[in-house]
C-alpha cells in the first residue's frame, strides 16, 4: 500500500482534530431578546462576521437560595368520604373506561363544587408483578386519574397523587374477581 505525503498529513491533521475536539459554548439558560441572525440562502458564500470587542464582564451575581416547592401534604391528613367513589382499571392497564368516566365525571363535579378541598389520588394494583412494575403502574394509574379530573376542570394544583402499587389490596384472594378489586384510583380529601 502507498501512502502519499499529502494523503498522511490530511489523515493525520483530520486524527488531530478528533483527539483535540472543537471549543465548546457555554450552554444559555436564559432566552435572549435579539432574533437569530437568518441563515444565508443556499450556494451563496457566507464571510464570517469581525469579532466584537469584548464588553467588561460585569460582576457574578451573587447565588440565591432556591425558592422552597410547596409542601406537599402527608397521606395522612387525608380522609376517605362516600361521595368520592373508586375507579377501576382493565388488567396491566392504566385507561380509563367508558364506566369509570362517568365515575370520574361524578367525582370532578364534586370537587368542583367543594373547591375549599384537596384531593389525594391513590394509584393502586393487584399483586402480579414486581413491586417495582405495580409500583409504577399505579402511579399510572393515578395520573392518569388525575389528568381526567384536570380534563375536566378541577385545578391541578388541589390535586396530589402516589402509588402504592400492589401494597393495599382491599382484597387478598387469589382469583380474578378479587383482583379487579384492587386495581384501583382511590380518592381522599382534606381541607385546605
Amino acid at each position: 500500500m502507498v501512502i502519499r505525503a499529502g494523503h498522511l498529513m490530511v489523515m493525520s491533521l483530520l486524527l488531530a482534530l478528533m483527539l483535540t475536539g472543537c471549543a465548546k459554548r457555554p450552554a444559555t439558560t436564559a432566552a435572549t431578546s435579539a432574533p437569530a441572525p437568518a441563515a444565508p440562502p443556499v450556494g451563496t458564500p457566507s464571510t464570517p462576521e469581525p469579532a466584537a470587542p469584548a464588553a467588561p464582564s460585569a460582576p457574578a451575581p451573587t447565588p440565591t437560595a432556591p425558592a422552597a416547592p410547596a409542601a406537599r401534604p402527608s397521606p395522612k391528613e387525608f380522609t376517605s368520604i362516600a361521595a368520592l367513589r373508586d375507579v377501576f382499571f382493565d388488567f396491566d392497564k392504566y385507561d380509563i373506561r367508558p364506566e369509570d368516566a362517568k365515575t370520574l365525571d361524578a367525582n370532578a363535579t364534586w370537587l368542583k363544587t367543594n373547591a375549599d378541598n384537596l384531593v389525594l389520588i391513590e394509584g393502586h394494583c393487584d399483586e402480579r408483578g414486581t413491586n417495582e412494575y405495580n409500583l409504577a403502574l399505579g402511579e399510572r394509574r393515578a395520573k392518569a386519574t388525575m389528568n381526567y379530573l384536570v380534563s375536566q376542570g378541577v385545578q391541578a394544583n388541589r390535586i396530589t397523587i402516589i402509588s402504592y402499587g400492589e401494597e393495599r389490596p382491599i382484597c387478598n384472594e387469589k382469583n380474578e374477581s378479587c383482583w379487579s378489586k384492587n386495581r384501583r384510583g382511590h380518592f381522599l380529601v382534606k381541607p385546605r
